[in-house]
């Protein structure tokens, strides 16, 4: 039987946004996105989001003699926030609620995050996306998730990436790759296996956050796997 689920974070990867592109955004895999998770939002399930930005940047991988990393850090934090706002606005095409909170100052562009301030858009049943990571360098989007999916009360932290669960090696490279149906936090960190770093995993086993990673492949993967159908991995 599913687990049911009142309130859930689900992260998403700036790079899945690009589709078959080389840089930036799909207008086809932002509707896909945003269609996913208005029919989630239809049943109910109250839903945070964060999303990264490795469409445009990536911090971690753009250090360098000229770039240091809090610099680079701070533009892939940036990089989140340009595509909160065109998830945002998605949303709102399809009559989603939805409001940004970003952990960088941006006024211009979204409100500075607050824990009073999350509570009241959650309460108001508003889709809310997080952005700009948690305003420091050194903390990827995956701590940054696991981070602001504890500060929400959320029952679980739900990761769309392009393959299907928690595999034994890189099932791209390997065919023989076994994947996991479930796996604990340790073994995750024992194993090192990369479906998260190490900080977004031991702080959501230290706090008992469950992880699910599915493949997000069309408008229906995030509810299917919310109603227990299709593969994935649970984390816990």
């Amino acid at each position: 039987m599913a687990k049911s689920y009142k309130r859930i974070l689900l992260k998403l990867s700036g790079e899945g946004l690009m589709g078959n592109q080389q840089f930036g955004i799909d207008e086809t895999v932002l509707h896909t996105f945003s269609e996913s998770i208005k029919n989630v939002h239809d049943k109910g399930i109250e839903l945070c989001i964060v999303i990264g930005g490795g469409n445009f940047y990536r911090g971690v991988n753009n250090t360098n003699k000229a770039v240091s990393r809090p610099v680079a850090d701070q533009a892939g934090m940036l990089a989140t926030v340009i595509n909160a706002l065109f998830l945002k606005s998605a949303l709102n095409h399809k009559g989603v609620s939805a409001e940004i909170l970003s952990g960088l100052e941006v006024p211009q562009a979204a409100e500075t995050y607050s824990y009073r301030k999350a509570q009241e858009l959650l309460d108001s049943k508003t889709v809310l996306i997080f952005a700009g990571g948690t305003g420091n360098p050194y903390f990827t989007t995956d701590t940054g998730a696991t981070l602001r999916a504890l500060e929400a009360g959320c029952d679980a932290l739900f990761k769309a990436t392009q393959v299907d669960g928690v595999y034994d090696s890189d099932p791209k490279k390997n065919p023989d790759a076994k994947r996991y149906m479930e796996i604990s936090y340790d073994d995750v960190i024992t194993k090192n296996l990369k479906v998260m770093d190490m900080t977004a995993i031991s702080m959501a086993r230290e706090n008992h956050l469950p992880i699910i990673v599915f493949k997000q492949e069309n408008e229906k993967s995030l509810i299917n796997v919310l109603s227990g159908k299709g593969n994935f991995t649970t984390i816990k």
